[in-house]
């Protein structure tokens, strides 16, 4: 399945940005592949005093982002979980910056971040394995807006990107 079968009344607008970031080939499952090992050589290239930088006192750090990534990709993929066993059920939205300052992030090492961002992107990459194109493609309700299961997983990816160019232009 590539980014091209997704059209615009699978997600809401403000997902655009990420999804944008992918390329028209972007194929879901290899997407998820590719982008933990590209995730893992970007974070262990950061030089370790730049790990805890801010580029303005009240942003993330650089091992926030890292954990913001990690939990965005959790909720998301319980969003296409959810999603693509038909479950109608109106799934709630996040408040992102909530879930920074008991993450302690800052507190890990980067070795501790990526292995957890490692196993939860194996899970992840298991959960789209065991779903079929035609479980992906149901549409649900995600924060108030319809948002097809694939949706929810593409956005993930893109994310991802969006994140590093944030971290290549800003932080370093």
């Amino acid at each position: 399945m590539t980014k091209l079968d997704l059209n615009s009344s699978e997600f809401d607008d403000y997902y655009f940005r990420y999804i944008d970031k992918l390329s028209n080939k972007t194929e879901l499952r290899k997407g998820f592949e590719t982008g933990k090992i590209t995730i893992i050589n970007f974070f262990e290239s950061i030089p370790k005093k730049k790990l805890t930088h801010r580029y303005q006192p009240e942003k993330w750090s650089i091992k926030e982002i890292l954990q913001h990534l990690i939990d965005t990709e959790r909720i998301f993929m319980y969003r296409c979980f959810r999603i693509a066993r038909q479950d109608k059920t109106a799934l709630a939205g996040y408040d992102q910056d909530d879930y920074i300052a008991p993450s302690g992030a800052d507190e890990k090492t980067i070795a501790n971040l990526l292995n957890e961002f490692t196993t939860n992107r194996n899970h992840s990459i298991s959960l789209l394995n065991s779903l079929t194109d035609q479980n992906l493609a149901f549409v649900g309700n995600s924060s108030g807006s319809a948002m097809s299961a694939r949706a929810a997983a593409f956005t993930i990816i893109g994310h991802d990107i969006w994140h590093m160019e944030t971290i290549q232009n800003k932080y370093l």
